[in-house]
């Protein structure tokens, strides 16, 4: 499978498991209808429908689309990361039992690892 062609900032935080700095991703604040992508291979991971702003300065998710996002420990064992289940490409960490919305879990991701398309 081709993937896309990914800038330095993309790469650092899909391939090496980086994080993007709070607040400065272009999606954080989006709220248009769509489906956010990976930036990477372009697998829809999920609907609008399901983001949430959770003021931690990242787009934030309660839910993901079926099959589309993998769980993987983390080697402290704190942190669950989330990754493109197509590619493998990082995207975040996923938290449960905050209670910040009625399905309390935050699938919390970079915007550099999305893509949006509007509906």
């Amino acid at each position: 499978m081709a993937y896309n062609d990914l800038t330095p900032e993309e790469a650092y935080v899909i391939l090496e498991k980086g994080t993007e700095a709070p607040f400065s991703g272009a999606l954080n604040s989006n709220k248009e209808t769509g489906v956010y992508t990976c930036k990477q291979c372009n697998t829809a991971l999920f609907d609008s429908e399901s983001k949430f702003d959770s003021g931690t300065g990242w787009p934030s998710f309660d839910d993901d689309i079926a099959g589309a996002v993998k769980r993987i420990s983390d080697s402290d064992g704190h942190r669950v990361e989330i990754v493109c289940a197509t590619c493998g490409g990082h995207l975040g960490h996923v938290f449960e039992g905050e209670r910040i919305t009625p399905k309390s879990t935050r699938h919390c991701v970079n915007s550099l690892s999305l893509n949006f398309i509007k509906e």
